[in-house]
């Protein structure tokens, strides 16, 4: 019952936060292509600074972040810090714990990176200016995908869920890979030195059972600026930030629930004044909440902190920087890019999932999940098309100011790709799945 109760809780909370989301990436769009837009490219570019005496957090290589800069490289830290929490707790108790339960679906991510990419080559060869964007389909939203999948509500199979969650998960770890080794700039290693120095703190600090999360924030801070300065990318610090976070409470669950029993036998009874409790009872309502905090490992409680702060805030505002594409001229925004990334993700993403989960299934690597079938794995798999987020967040990198059109053409691409995807996904689904009795 927990397994299902999170799940539909996340499916509720992914629910609107993808429709925020679109309804973000859409009013970017035609602000992009309105009479606001001069407006509209002044925000993108205005110079942010915080400044502690002389020194200036917001700096980096001698000027001043602009605002695109500060959401894409410091907000989304704290995006792909809650990718590195979600990614820590299915390794160890999820369902990529075991080589059992994560077989298929790690098979079923590697098909849905390898064939995007091939696609994508097909279309920009590699070595040319457009090949530069190999990486972007290759990515899929999990809250996007998971969203458009709960629109379908108690017909979907709790299996293919989790299947789903699984294989975006891989994803992520495969684009966090990618980002880490190929758009990573000239290296300053000496500021990459201090940062393992500081994670090598925060671990032994944890291990000690150190469970102040404002305390592991706070130096994350510091371990970003490091980052940024050092050339590889600022949002890989935020991944490996939640692999040095706790994963274990500080309490077990049945001592937990021997606490509690005692602190309710103990409990002073109300006397004549049932409104105004006693000090003695605030007392042992006291000890209530700590024991709470402590059953609640800082892993679990920091990742369920800031899907609020992600979902509602940090996601909509990248989409409202990055999903701007401008409409100046057909030929500028419709090109080889455009098709290249739309192909990737709408048709690569299918192809890979599907005939890598058959090829999976079929040569008794692993079995077919209780509640899958093919008719549903082929709307799972077009889902995976889904790339939204994660595939923005390559096009910047890979083509960024210095190829503008380029970078028009792949934001097009990655909006089409992605609701082609969801729209075919969610009919092909709404097709196969059992009508609710």
């Amino acid at each position: 019952m927990t397994v299902l109760r999170s799940m539909k809780d996340f499916s509720s909370m992914n629910i609107t936060a993808s429709i925020l989301l679109f309804v973000t990436a859409i009013a970017a769009a035609v602000i992009a292509n309105s009479p606001a837009a001069s407006v509209y490219q002044e925000f993108l570019s205005h110079e942010l600074h915080f400044r502690i005496g002389g020194f200036n957090l917001l700096s980096h290589a001698g000027h001043n972040l602009t605002m695109i800069e500060f959401i894409n490289d410091g907000l989304m830290t704290i995006f792909f810090l809650m990718v590195g929490l979600e990614i820590k707790r299915e390794l160890l108790v999820g369902e990529l714990s075991s080589f059992r339960k994560a077989a298929l679906p790690f098979i079923a991510a590697c098909g849905g990176m390898v064939v995007p990419v091939v696609i994508y080559s097909m279309v920009c060869a590699p070595g040319t200016e457009g090949g530069q964007g190999l990486a972007i389909p290759m990515a899929t939203d999990i809250a996007f995908s998971l969203g458009v999948l709960s629109l379908l509500g108690k017909r979907v199979p709790l299996s293919l869920k989790i299947f789903l969650t699984a294989f975006a998960v891989v994803d992520d770890i495969g684009g966090i890979l990618v980002i880490a080794i190929f758009y990573s700039s000239h290296v300053a290693y000496e500021y990459l030195l201090w940062a393992a120095l500081l994670y090598v703190l925060l671990y032994f600090i944890g291990k000690k059972g150190a469970t102040n999360k404002i305390f592991f924030l706070v130096v994350g801070v510091i371990i970003w600026y490091l980052f940024l300065q050092s050339g590889i990318h600022s949002t890989i610090s935020g991944v490996i930030l939640a692999f040095v976070i706790p994963a274990k409470p500080q309490l077990n669950v049945g001592t937990y629930i021997e606490r509690i029993r005692r602190i309710i036998s103990t409990f002073p009874e109300m006397g004549a004044n049932n409104i105004v409790l006693t000090n003695q009872q605030i007392a042992k309502l006291k000890e209530v909440e700590s024991a709470s905090d402590r059953v609640i490992s800082p892993l679990q409680s920091l990742e369920d902190n800031l899907h609020g702060a992600v979902n509602y805030l940090v996601l909509p505002l990248f989409a409202f920087v990055n999903a701007g594409v401008m409409f100046s001229g057909e030929g500028e925004v419709i090109g080889g890019v455009t098709l290249a990334v739309a192909l990737g993700l709408l048709a690569g993403k299918f192809l890979g999932i599907y005939s890598f989960t058959w090829l999976a299934v079929k040569s008794g690597l692993t079995p077919m999940p209780l509640g899958m079938n093919w008719k549903n794995i082929s709307g799972v798999a077009l889902l995976g098309g889904i790339g939204f987020t994660v595939s923005l967040f390559i096009a910047n990198l890979s083509f960024g100011s210095a190829h503008p059109v380029l970078l028009n053409q792949a934001k097009l691409g990655v909006l089409s790709g992605t609701v082609m995807a969801g729209i075919l996904g969610y009919l092909v689904l709404h097709w196969v799945l059992p009508q609710r009795r």
